[in-house]
């Protein structure tokens, strides 16, 4: 199973409350996620113990410039971003390294997989089968 790893713990609320749905990746990436693949979230930084956050299944994958980015994927990346320089600021402190607008990036679009409520779960709440 691939992880889909985010280094901010900033990102952990955001995920779990599914404000951020994709994430935007410097360079192409498309070898590594594949629309349909199921990847675990997680957060945590590399050789240091990482949080599991959820799992997830992969909608899409796309490779684009930076300057082809609309302001929905960069929304569905940073709910507090809209413009092109915002996300392009916040890649240089990621990647430590200068980012313009020529650079390629994938977007990764996923949706977090739910587990199954429970039978109690859906009797309490009026779901399936319980009688009135």
């Amino acid at each position: 199973m691939r992880v889909l790893n985010f280094y901010s713990a900033v990102f952990a609320d955001q995920l779990r409350r599914g404000r951020k749905t994709a994430t935007i990746r410097l360079g192409d990436k498309s070898h590594k996620y594949r629309k349909n693949d199921c990847v675990l979230v997680t957060i945590g930084y590399q050789y240091s113990p990482r949080e599991k956050i959820f799992h997830a299944v992969i909608d899409s994958v796309e490779v684009k410039r930076m300057r082809d980015l609309s302001p929905r994927d960069i929304e569905h990346d940073n709910p507090e971003f809209r413009r092109v320089e915002d996300l392009m600021s916040f890649l240089q402190q990621i990647y430590d390294r200068p980012v313009d607008l020529d650079d390629v990036v994938t977007v990764v679009r996923f949706s977090q997989i739910v587990e199954p409520s429970s039978p109690i779960r859906d009797r309490i709440h009026g779901v399936g089968g319980a009688q009135n």
